[in-house]
């Protein structure tokens, strides 16, 4: 919605394509088309990313110059407990989205990954040059990155994967700890802190991650001049084809999230002191200098201004 919503108000024309799942409070999501649709050049379309018949309708009703695709099965977690979602919508859906950029001229492919493919990587700052994947969701994430070099290898797709850093903001998704932790603390309910706190993320203000994905989709991938067959990398490619960090560059405790969420709302959290979850990592850590090379980018909203902004928006949307 945020993306859209950048490039509708500099005059693009924008398509948006979305099911409507209930993997979480579908009024949320439609709130959030209600504003879409308010914009003349916006035009929305209902259809699942695995309806190869559906989006090859798309493609062909639109023409659309380039492609922005932010669609996925997302959380690590749930990936635990239904796997299959995961293969229809990011990697069935990933090779539609692929196969309608190869045919019908799309001039850039830009698509989001995750900073969950570092996995069990220990080295921090995580750089684009390695990654790891230890859940499902990562696995698929990682599989993107792959079938898009695929195809700009193969067919010479410009195509941009973006590794993005526990993103929040306003309208964000309700499975997240911050939306969990507001909704809690203002209800005067407990919150599950996992690995008892002592964990530490690169959390990436919504705006930030905007700008990056609108700068990245105006400068299309073309081959690395760093790149060596003799010591091939996740990072570098002698295709159209790029990955890049998206993060705040400055992880932090997540006893120091709560607490900023405390101050936003004028009152503390009881917290319930959980172990790790399967799948999770202790640390997170953006590397973007290759992001602040390509596009002269990079994130630097502050925690508490993010967590302000968030809550003030929490309050007045949930009265």
């Amino acid at each position: 919605m945020h993306t859209a919503i950048k490039l509708l108000e500099r005059g693009d024309v924008v398509i948006g394509v979305d099911n409507i799942n209930d993997y979480y409070d579908t009024t949320l999501k439609e709130a959030r088309l209600k504003k879409l649709i308010e914009y003349e050049r916006f035009t929305f379309v209902k259809v699942d990313l695995e309806d190869k018949d559906g989006i090859d309708k798309v493609f062909a009703e639109t023409s659309p110059d380039s492609v922005i695709h932010l669609a996925a099965q997302a959380g690590v977690r749930y990936s635990l407990t239904n796997p299959h979602a995961y293969i229809n919508a990011n990697i069935v859906g990933f090779i539609n989205i692929l196969e309608n950029c190869r045919f019908n001229d799309v001039k850039h492919l830009t698509y989001a990954s995750s900073s969950s493919v570092y996995g069990g990587n220990s080295k921090q700052p995580f750089s684009e040059h390695v990654d790891h994947p230890v859940s499902l969701y990562a696995a698929t994430k990682k599989s993107n990155e792959l079938m898009a070099h695929a195809y700009s290898h193969l067919f010479n797709i410009p195509t941009t994967g973006l590794r993005f850093f526990t993103v929040y903001g306003p309208w964000g998704r309700p499975d997240m700890a911050l939306f969990l932790f507001t909704k809690a603390i203002i209800e005067g309910q407990p919150i599950d802190v996992f690995n008892r706190g002592n964990m530490m993320r690169d959390f990436t203000y919504i705006d930030d991650i905007v700008e990056g994905v609108v700068r990245i989709n105006d400068k299309p991938a073309s081959v690395s001049p760093i790149y060596d067959p003799g010591l091939p990398d996740p990072g570098t490619s002698n295709a159209p084809y790029r990955l890049f960090n998206i993060g705040n560059n400055s992880p932090i405790e997540l006893t120091k999230y709560i607490e900023a969420i405390e101050n936003a709302l004028g009152k503390k959290a009881d917290k319930n002191l959980l172990p790790m979850q399967p799948g999770d990592v202790p640390s997170t850590s953006s590397d973007t200098t290759e992001l602040y090379k390509w596009v002269g980018f990079k994130p630097n909203t502050s925690i508490q201004v993010g967590v302000n902004y968030f809550v003030t928006w929490y309050r007045e949307f949930y009265k």
